[in-house]
């Protein structure tokens, strides 16, 4: 396939073609980051009683890592801890099934689809196949036969979702119109809001409660082990003129993103998220500017990473040493821990886990993309968990007493408000007048459906889940019992279901069916998947007890400690 797509050079490349893989849900997984420098068990099984070779597996193991790369726009590293083997038994079972099935994905079908996949790369220099191979594939021990197998196989596997998915996609208008009006009919609803904020001032504080408190309450102050890291941060905003310069010599950019408006038209400026071709025009050359920023960036941070890691003996203070030669500054890290990371630097998590991995023997990590700097960092110091004494976080301590005080108070009100007020309305009050009674503040929510994603005027006093959960399962023209919040509580009134939009609603009908049978279709694809997989992967390791990680990779690469 590639010979031939070498042959004729008929490359999509684009600076704004961009092909997103569809997240078929096939029973992977969401997102297994694995080091790809791992392998299998020595003994590989067999499914559905064919033997897997060595070859299979890796071959696999290869192709779910490209998947996972297309996918997420960066390889397994390191600090991955799920096991990317279970990953690949269930890609060979699948690729098993096109076999039986007689799927079979055409050398035409399969170019077109490998063109989109790569054309996203040509902004970072990546003009061909051959140079995503040498730049991209190579040094992950990969090469174009493994992506030709991967696009086959994946192209093959989305036959068998549209195939054995069939059934999902049987979908009335009819029915369709019924989830319309499910999922969109919005309630009319009012709330009564019993909120810990007001009964702060009621709660009574003393050292010795704070010290009850705090001894009770010792786990909740453990701190986790935490990292400080020196780093040298390269801004993309000290390279702005030098990407101007370059992207002044990009005479062409503006064509490409015409031919590829001539082409896509409407369909593109709504990919786009624009209204005009002008609009476009702005977006891309800005993106493009801000990745020419970072390309400088990261250049010279790696100018300065490589006699760095290259100094012995191997220091972390040799940053510093690096740095000053340098002109540079190096700053220090406030500690973070794993799950937070580092509040005074926008960085990935991958920042984080590469901190975490150094060590006195391999101090230094980078260059690190962040969002908007390059970094090279060293270990600073760690620092392993603890729980401070009461003296150094009285202050927390004291708030958290005083929060948990207000809450059980604000819960209390509520409960004896609605006891109140049950009794109130069953003789005949109206709701309002049993508030003002009680001198309770009643509130009228802006409507809302199952389909409603966000409510501010709501969410600092309950959940969107549990707003809904409450609305709908309480009948019109009733009250709910009293729900216990995380702010303290609440009282819902459902007044009335409001009438839904006739003409809104037939004009959303064509991609609301859609979206439905496709969501139809790969419930069925995995409740078939599902089954195979108990029976074709019950004489393989993913079917017992998970196995130490190896420490070799497929085809024989030892693993990078």
């Amino acid at each position: 396939m590639f010979g031939t797509i070498r042959k004729h050079q008929n490359w999509l490349w684009g600076i704004i073609i961009t092909v997103i893989i569809v997240t078929f849900v096939i029973f992977f997984s969401p997102y297994s980051r694995m080091n790809s420098s791992q392998r299998g068990p020595a003994n590989y099984g067999t499914i559905n009683g064919q033997k897997v070779t060595e070859d299979d597996f890796n071959n696999a193991w290869r192709e779910v890592e490209l998947r996972l790369f297309f996918m997420n726009g960066r390889w397994p590293d390191d600090s991955d801890k799920k096991d990317l083997e279970a990953e690949a038994y269930r890609w060979l079972l699948l690729v098993q099934k096109q076999k039986q099935m007689g799927v079979h994905i055409s050398s035409e079908m399969a170019a077109q689809a490998a063109r989109g996949m790569l054309a996203q790369f040509q902004r970072s220099g990546v003009s061909s196949p051959d140079v995503f191979d040498k730049q991209v594939l190579q040094p992950h021990g990969m090469g174009l036969e493994d992506l030709e197998r991967f696009v086959r196989h994946y192209l093959g596997i989305q036959e068998l979702v549209a195939t054995l998915g069939l059934s999902g996609k049987l979908v009335t208008p009819e029915e369709a119109r019924g989830l319309y009006v499910r999922e969109r009919q919005e309630l009319a609803t009012e709330a009564v809001f019993f909120s810990a904020t007001n009964y702060l001032d009621k709660v009574s504080v003393t050292p010795r409660v704070i010290s009850a408190f705090y001894t009770n309450q010792l786990a909740r102050y453990r701190l986790p082990d935490r990292v400080q890291v020196s780093y040298v941060e390269f801004p993309y905003s000290n390279y702005v003129a030098q990407a101007k310069q370059e992207l002044a010599r990009m005479t062409n950019l503006d064509a490409q993103i015409d031919e590829a408006y001539r082409q896509g038209g409407t369909n593109f400026l709504r990919e786009m998220k624009a209204t005009s071709l002008e609009e476009v025009r702005a977006k891309v050359r800005d993106a493009r500017l801000k990745e020419l920023e970072s390309q400088a960036a990261r250049k010279q941070a790696a100018e300065f990473a490589s006699p760095l890691f290259d100094m012995d003996p191997v220091r972390a203070d040799n940053l510093e040493k690096m740095a000053k030669q340098k002109g540079l500054t190096v700053q220090v890290t406030a500690p973070f821990d794993r799950e937070a990371g580092p509040k005074d630097l926008d960085v990935s998590q991958d920042f984080v886990t590469r901190a975490f991995n150094r060590s006195e023997q391999d101090p230094f990590a980078g260059p690190l993309l962040g969002r908007n700097a390059v970094y090279v960092f060293a270990l600073y110091k760690k620092l392993p968990s603890e729980i401070p004494p009461l003296d150094q976080i009285r202050s927390q301590v004291t708030a958290d007493y005083k929060e948990a005080q207000a809450t059980a108070m604000a819960r209390d009100a509520g409960q004896a408000f609605y006891t109140t007020l049950t009794n109130s309305l069953a003789h005949g009050q109206t709701l309002s007048a049993v508030c003002e009674s009680a001198k309770e503040k009643l509130v009228s929510l802006p409507p809302f459906s199952i389909s409603t994603r966000e409510l501010p005027e709501v969410e600092e006093h309950v959940g969107m889940n549990q707003l809904k959960q409450t609305a709908f399962s309480t009948p019109v023209g009733k009250v709910s019992p009293f729900q216990m919040t995380t702010d303290g509580g609440m009282i819902l009134y459902v007044k009335s279901r409001l009438p839904i939009d006739q003409q809104q609603m037939e004009a959303a009908m064509p991609s609301f069916i859609a979206s439905v049978r496709q969501s139809r279709q790969g419930e069925a694809f995995n409740e078939w998947f599902s089954k195979q997989v108990q029976v074709g992967l019950r004489d393989t390791p993913v079917f017992n007890q998970p196995r130490p990680a190896p420490t070799m990779a497929p085809g024989g690469n030892a693993r990078k400690t």
